[in-house]
């Protein structure tokens, strides 16, 4: 058994060895249910791996000429795609 502390924001963190076990990777959806005085935390689906290659092409620049990534603002192209 391993013991964890709950912090102000109500965050856990999942020991290695258990995350390991049971597969759990960032993504990954967890069920909580009480069952009396107790939390049961069961794995309901879990992340698919993903590549890097998954996402080429996500972001495009329609502006003419080359540009570093350094010059994106991915936060500004994501603004302006929710408008």
């Amino acid at each position: 058994m391993s013991t964890v502390t709950v912090s102000e924001k109500g965050q856990v963190v999942i020991p290695a060895e258990i995350r390991k076990l049971l597969g759990i990777a960032p993504g990954t959806q967890l069920d909580f249910t009480i069952e009396g005085q107790s939390l049961r935390v069961e794995v309901s689906r879990r992340a698919a791996p993903t590549r890097l290659e998954d996402g080429y092409g996500l972001l495009v620049c329609r502006k003419p000429g080359k540009r570093r990534l350094s010059e994106f603002d991915v936060a500004e192209a994501m603004r302006k795609q929710t408008k």
